[in-house]
């Protein structure tokens, strides 16, 4: 039986959904966040020594990163199932997209929550508008060029087929709609980018996500 260490409203969402995808019988183990620092509980460095979620334990192996896991899911039970033919041109898009989700996508997404919230944190009245001006101009000049190339970037791939890995939904929609979910969230994803919301609508009305849903619980990011 699969083990799924599922922390709210975090990535993890997305291996419950792969999960359903394959019809797999799992077991979750849920966390909460810490309701001040959004931090994973210290309670999942017992599962994996860097305490984060996602996570999967196998038979008796433990699977971390969402790539990762995607793959070995894929390769273990998914039988041709959610993934090109290997040897294709679709399977090496399934691949680049599989990993441009975590190491291109997430990081402009991740300096953005990050330079949005400091002028919010608690500090001395007087470093208030340094910090404001300091934030404003990271973003101004970084964070927020690299998110709309990014997005238009995606939105321009959309235009060559339905799904990001050709014709086919597969597992590299899964991964990838983490990022695109927060860039609606909080990097101004909207109606401007009608095939990445179009590719919102498709993936909430999937009956496997709404199973993942109900099993994971509240995820504030199932918006489109």
């Amino acid at each position: 039986m699969i083990t799924g260490d599922h922390l709210n409203n975090s990535r993890s969402q997305r291996v419950l959904w792969l999960l359903e995808e394959l019809g797999l019988p799992y077991e979750i183990r849920k966390y909460q966040r810490n309701a001040q620092t959004m931090l994973a509980p210290p309670e999942l460095l017992q599962v994996h020594p860097l305490g984060k979620s996602p996570v999967i334990t196998d038979d008796g192996l433990t699977v971390a990163e969402s790539g990762a896991i995607v793959e070995y899911l894929i390769e273990r039970y998914g039988n041709g199932r959610l993934a090109p033919a290997i040897g294709t041109p679709e399977r090496l898009r399934w691949r680049y997209w599989l990993h441009f989700a975590e190491g291109t996508a997430m990081s402009p997404l991740l300096l953005k929550l990050i330079f949005d919230r400091i002028p919010q944190s608690p500090m001395p009245f007087f470093a208030k508008p340094i910090a404001r001006s300091l934030c404003a101009k990271v973003l101004a000049r970084m964070v927020e060029p690299n998110l709309k190339r990014q997005l238009d970037f995606m939105e321009a791939e959309l235009g060559k087929s339905e799904w990001f890995a050709g014709a086919d939904f597969s597992a590299a929609d899964i991964q990838m709609s983490f990022p695109v979910e927060a860039s609606a969230q909080r990097a101004g994803l909207d109606a401007s980018r009608p095939r990445l919301m179009a590719f919102l609508k498709r993936i909430h009305a999937r009956p496997a996500y709404r199973r993942a849903l109900e099993r994971g619980g509240p995820y504030s990011f199932a918006n489109d």
